[in-house]
């Protein structure tokens, strides 16, 4: 991939069979405040013909699940889909998500929801797509102003705990 003829040498340690041995992929369940979760990645060497990077993530709720899928179907596009919890009320579920949605358009002019069988989809217009390499350069400048500035935002600092220390005990329990 890189056209060196030989590995560095501080990664020989991790040379099997010729290969190179990348921990890339994995899976881990956990429990946090009761509430269960699981992580899978999985990093191909290639993505399928057509696509990028893909995604696939479900948070399931008490009154609607968020799924989003970024695969053939989605055009590899990720796409917000909101389905209702079996327990919630049809109209209510609909009258609820409409609102949340009217008050995203005060700030996103053209976000919409399209029905798509019994979900709702999140409709973004193009406008708003910067592709996933101008996105990655986005979050690339707004880390770097963070680094100038000497200090995340305080409404990340917790999220950034929380997932370093989840990712940390569970290699360490791979282990």
């Amino acid at each position: 991939m890189t056209g060196a003829d030989s590995y560095p040498e501080f990664l020989k340690a991790d040379i099997k069979d010729g290969a190179l041995n990348v921990s890339s992929n994995g899976e881990f369940t956990y429990r946090l405040r009761d509430v269960h979760a699981r992580v899978s990645v999985i990093w191909n060497f290639e993505a399928p013909a057509g696509a990028g990077d893909t995604h696939y993530s479900i948070m399931r709720g008490t009154r609607a699940n968020l799924v989003i899928r970024q695969g053939a179907e989605q055009k590899y596009k990720p796409m917000l889909y909101v389905e209702k919890a079996p327990s919630e009320n049809p109209g209510k579920h609909e009258a609820a998500l409409k609102a949340a949605i009217g008050k995203l358009q005060a700030k996103h002019p053209g976000i919409d929801l399209r029905r798509e069988g019994d979900a709702w989809v999140v409709v973004v217009p193009a406008k708003y797509d910067v592709g996933h390499e101008s996105h990655f350069g986005q979050v690339t400048e707004n880390f770097l102003g963070y680094l100038r500035a000497g200090r995340l935002p305080d409404w990340e600092v917790p999220n950034m705990i929380t997932k370093y220390h989840t990712i940390m005990q569970a290699y360490e329990l791979s282990r």
